[in-house]
């Protein structure tokens, strides 16, 4: 199964970072914590005419901690400064004007020799559909300003926005890029909803995502649907089918694959992270 989708709205919205740029110290991109490495946009560095960029794990709580550190240790080991946190609680939002500082200060540092007292920061904040922008700007800003919403695409025009007095925002429509060379990403990004429903089919979804469970959290299948250890040696289509009729929902194998998506998507499946830290990273 390929996903694609490039609206002409998220070709817009390259185009407008590319001309933002300029004007811009440093790149916030947003990433899911759940699929650290399939979130970040390729493009960006691309786009990023070499600005520095710090790399936020939003949805830390829930994803699993383990693979989270493992991946903060790995973008660092590749020169990128990366920080996990849940935009929904407030308490590790200050890190992120912290480490932008640490990041540039040695551009403030030559500012403040100019005679600038409180250097501004001024930072474009990016990522894929359903991220958290949003909610992280909201947050930062103690204002409901940016538009939000659990689905891709809410945001759709790009806004400074004023955090304090040493950050100023700006929010940008969440965008993919054209292809993705290893389909399983747009898997992943679809499961944790990056993707608009319409464009893929959910029993292909879930299916990669059964056999990503049942390798490495079998338990929470086995919590969640009562999968049994021989169950768990079927292949993902055949679990489909046998969980479809446990549910009672007979032979409407769709009702059940949306049924587990959104049960990823809300929790109810537990913690899980979809990308595996590379052994040789690790």
């Amino acid at each position: 199964m390929t996903i694609q989708w490039y609206p002409g709205h998220m070709a817009k919205a390259q185009k407008q970072i590319k001309e933002r740029l300029k004007a811009v110290d440093l790149i916030l991109e947003i990433v899911d914590a759940r699929v650290p490495e399939s979130s970040i946009n390729p493009m960006i560095q691309e786009l990023g005419q070499n600005k520095p960029i710090l790399l936020i794990m939003n949805k830390a709580d829930m994803a699993d901690p383990r693979r989270t550190q493992q991946w903060i240790e790995t973008f660092k080991k590749r020169g990128i400064t990366a920080i996990a946190l849940d935009a929904q609680h407030k308490a590790k939002l200050p890190m992120i004007e912290k480490v932008a500082q640490e990041i540039l200060a040695e551009k403030l540092a030559k500012k403040r020799a100019k005679g600038i007292r409180n250097p501004v920061i001024r930072a474009m904040c990016v990522g894929v559909p359903n991220v958290g922008k949003s909610t992280i700007l909201n947050r930062l800003v103690q204002k409901n300003i940016a538009v939000t919403g659990n689905r891709p695409g809410v945001t759709k025009n790009q806004q400074w926005l004023k955090a304090g007095q040493t950050l100023e925002l700006l929010d940008t429509p969440g965008v993919l890029w054209p292809k993705f060379e290893d389909p399983t990403i747009g898997s992943k990004l679809a499961l944790t909803g990056a993707i608009s429903d319409a464009i893929y089919h959910p029993d292909d979804v879930v299916i990669f995502a059964l056999e990503h469970f049942k390798e490495y959290y079998s338990s929470q299948l086995q919590k969640v649907y009562k999968v049994t250890d021989a169950e768990l040696e079927e292949p993902a289509a055949e679990l489909i089918m046998i969980l479809t009729k446990r549910l009672g929902f007979k032979e409407d194998y769709d009702r059940f694959c949306v049924k587990f998506i959104n049960d990823a998507r809300q929790g109810k499946l537990g913690r899980f992270t979809l990308d595996v830290v590379p052994v040789e990273a690790s």
